[in-house]
């Protein structure tokens, strides 16, 4: 199995946001996630602790957002060197340059820092148990190394994806020219003594302290998982992504899954083919149904014609303004009733004749045949299109989560 410690701290969509570490969105709308062991989920604040899903949906406990907890942090720790900074542009005309703490918390280079820790795939993989025993301890050991100028602002281990995992947001920080605390990654991890890889070469992009830094703590982990007879490969994998992230799992598998989806709309495009069975039944189906659908509404609107205009002679008849004597009147009505009865039971007889002979197996042959002459090309038609929509939907689905990659970093 792998162990992967795995950093990044923005993508296409700009900074990664904390809201997504500790749930604050509608998990029921994530593809990769699943709610009920969201329950199961255990989330940690260098503000309040450790809590739980119960913990944050009890009233009467005050709860904080990751989000909120990160720009506390800043507000506490750098709040002075912004405002500092801020005066300093004043009086040199450059307030164009003035930032809020808002703006560290979304510049690439100032923003907390993102790892992932995580030991093996959805296929295989440690217990989140070992995980998090193992990556406690990494904590403390961390802390004791190079808590005076990195800090762990909030994490969470996550049950509800894939494969158990943990997404910790830290910050590097250390003092500037004029003594005010800022987040600066490269001066941090300078006075924390960490060295170039290539010291006898210049600083750039290939040969940064951040390389250094990295190196210890994947060896660091390392360690700390053997002492806990939790073996994983060693394969280093600096600078490029041979070792298989949760991301590239992830989108390995929708590969996979499109590449099934094709298959099988491949197969179906065969079978789609030969329709004719498909169309016998359906036109057979369809012919019942609107036998059954026309006799019914001929049978209730030619009752009601004739009941309305009985029910109207009736009315007339038990009207006040006739002369002629009740008695009489009331045998008309009666007799009008008889009426009604036999419209009602000739009624029946004869929609039961027009239906037998609607649905004798001749007249239907007939019918259905002239059906499926005439819907067989738009059925045709119809499926030919979903497959090629389906094809497209498919293709564009391809081509995001290539992009999707390709915009990933590490």
């Amino acid at each position: 199995m792998k162990l992967t410690r795995h950093n990044g701290r923005a993508g296409k969509n700009g900074t990664y946001n904390p809201k997504h570490n500790d749930r604050r969105f509608d998990v029921e709308h994530s593809e990769h996630i699943n709610p009920e062991m969201t329950k199961k989920n255990v989330y940690w604040d260098c503000y309040t602790g450790i809590k739980s899903v119960k913990f944050r949906e009890n009233p009467g406990e005050e709860d904080f957002s990751f989000e909120e907890i990160e720009k506390l942090y800043y507000v506490e720790h750098y709040g002075d060197y912004v405002d500092a900074q801020n005066a300093r542009n004043e009086k040199a005309r450059h307030t164009e340059r003035n930032r809020t703490v808002e703006d560290l918390l979304k510049n690439k280079k100032t923003c907390p820092e993102e790892t992932i820790y995580q030991m093996g795939t959805m296929d295989e993989h440690a217990s989140a148990e070992d995980l998090l025993k193992v990556v406690m301890e990494f904590y403390q050991e961390f802390e004791k190394r190079f808590g005076s100028h990195v800090h762990i602002l909030d994490w969470a281990l996550h049950m509800d994806e894939g494969t158990p995992h943990i997404q910790e947001r830290h910050v590097f920080d250390a003092k500037n020219q004029y003594g005010e605390l800022c987040p600066q990654q490269e001066k941090a991890l300078e006075e924390l003594g960490i060295p170039l890889p290539h010291p006898d070469k210049p600083k750039g992009k290939h040969n940064n302290r951040k390389q250094t830094f990295d190196a210890i703590c994947r060896e660091l982990l390392f360690e700390i998982a053997e002492k806990h007879d939790l073996h994983f490969e060693r394969e280093p994998s600096y600078g490029g992504r041979s070792y298989l992230e949760k991301q590239d799992y992830i989108l390995m598998k929708q590969k996979e899954k499109l590449a099934r989806q094709e298959q099988k709309l491949e197969e179906l495009t065969l079978k789609i083919e030969d329709v004719d069975s498909l169309i016998d039944e359906v036109s057979s189906v369809a012919y019942d149904k609107a036998v059954e659908l026309v006799t019914d509404e001929v049978k209730a609107m030619t009752h009601q014609e004739d009941i309305d205009m009985i029910e109207d002679t009736k009315a007339w008849l038990q009207s006040p303004e006739r002369k002629a004597p009740k008695k009489e009147r009331d045998y008309a009505v009666a007799r009008l009733d008889g009426v009604i009865g036999k419209i009602r039971k000739a009624m029946q007889s004869t929609l039961a004749k027009v239906k037998a002979t609607l649905l004798h197996a001749d007249k239907k042959k007939a019918v259905t045949e002239e059906i499926k002459k005439q819907t067989k090309p738009s059925i045709m038609e119809a499926l030919r299109r979903g497959m090629e929509e389906q094809r497209k939907k498919d293709s564009e689905k391809q081509a995001q989560e290539k992009q999707k990659k390709q915009n990933m970093e590490l």
